[in-house]
């Protein structure tokens, strides 16, 4: 399978997830301000889930541009992260449904600890069968966002029980910190080819 084959598949279906994302958003039946009220959980869970689900594909892109082959072990953890980020849309509901209550909000963050999880094996696997020399493996180095990322996640599952909102500006934060763009694999890249 080439690469760009996986590319649109990979695209494809994180389009989906946005979409079903979107479609849960419910429309209300009055046309005045306080109608909007109880849908601000439900849209900032959906602009969050937005944010992270736009991190991942742009982070996937580069991964898959840096790639030189496929193993069916990439395809697999591929997969993999695909199957966990399709999970984003009902956990995203319920915790915006359920206005941030501590389960919900700890669920999400299950989620977003196994979509975490599942990119770095993807990421190792890359780096697995392009070799030790691989363009990815010198780009990502110490991988300080994505050492970082699982355990901000786990401490926010567990804060979730007792402070909610905490868990919730973690969640935030480490969005934040990779919405910072991730120059690393354009540097190695320029570097490669000069």
């Amino acid at each position: 399978m080439g690469k760009s084959r996986l590319e649109a598949f990979s695209d494809g279906v994180l389009a989906i997830i946005i979409t079903i994302m979107v479609l849960e958003l419910k429309v209300p039946h009055r046309s005045d301000a306080e109608a909007l009220g109880p849908l601000v959980p439900n849209f900032l869970s959906y602009v969050l889930s937005f944010i992270y689900v736009g991190i991942y594909w742009n982070n996937h892109h580069h991964l898959l541009h840096v790639a030189k082959r496929l193993s069916g072990g990439v395809l697999w953890a591929n997969l993999n992260l695909l199957f966990w980020l399709s999970l984003f849309p009902f956990a995203t509901g319920w915790m915006g449904e359920n206005h941030f209550a501590p389960l919900p909000t700890a669920a999400y963050g299950f989620v977003l600890l196994m979509a975490a999880i599942s990119y770095y094996v993807l990421q190792q696997c890359i780096i697995a069968t392009d070799g030790p020399n691989s363009v990815l493996r010198r780009a990502v180095g110490a991988d300080w966002k994505g050492k970082l990322s699982p355990f901000l996640y786990t401490s926010a599952i567990v804060l979730s029980f007792w402070a909610h909102w905490v868990a919730q500006a973690i969640y935030v934060f480490v969005a934040l910190i990779w919405l910072v763009p991730d120059r690393r694999i354009e540097r190695v890249v320029d570097e490669t080819e000069h």
